[in-house]
């Protein structure tokens, strides 16, 4: 999963059932991709594996016996970082910070969002699924090696 250099992470989420071609072609090059939770189907996470390993969390839509298998939360590491994967940050049970992570992934507000706060890299790749109201269609990117975290929110076509 990890190259001398650096490892490449793709983030996804809210797809609520639909795996767009764009999302596809966006996650491909990715040595690891995130689904941070509401797949909708099991079949999402059957493609993405088609282009990397996934680790995934369940989402408060994601029902089912498939889903129960999930995790609500996950911790992993890329390089030196510590990624923590939820889906609701309203869950969040711990300080990212004090837990030695680098990097929070989320959803599920839909909105690509990124922040820096005491340390900690909170990122939300948005929806990438079907489109809610006039937000965008997004997922993003990490880029981490054993010096730094850098981050990109991807707008995809709807």
């Amino acid at each position: 999963m990890t190259s001398a250099a650096h490892t490449r992470i793709g983030l996804i989420a809210d797809t609520h059932g639909l795996l767009r071609p764009e999302a596809v072609a966006a996650l491909r090059g990715s040595d690891l991709i995130i689904h941070a939770g509401d797949i909708g189907d099991p079949a999402i996470l059957d493609g993405l594996s088609q282009i990397a390993p996934v680790t995934a969390v369940r989402g408060n839509n994601d029902k089912g016996t498939w889903a129960a298998t999930l995790p609500r939360t996950d911790l992993i590491q890329a390089g030196t970082a510590f990624i923590y994967v939820i889906h609701d940050l309203a869950e969040l049970d711990l300080d990212p910070a004090a837990a030695g992570c680098g990097v929070v992934v989320s959803g599920p507000s839909h909105r690509p969002t990124q922040a820096w706060r005491d340390g900690v890299l909170f990122i939300n790749p948005g929806s990438a699924g079907p489109r809610r109201f006039s937000l965008p269609v997004a997922l993003g990117r990490l880029l981490v090696s054993a010096a730094w975290v850098e981050a990109s929110l991807i707008e995809l076509p709807a």
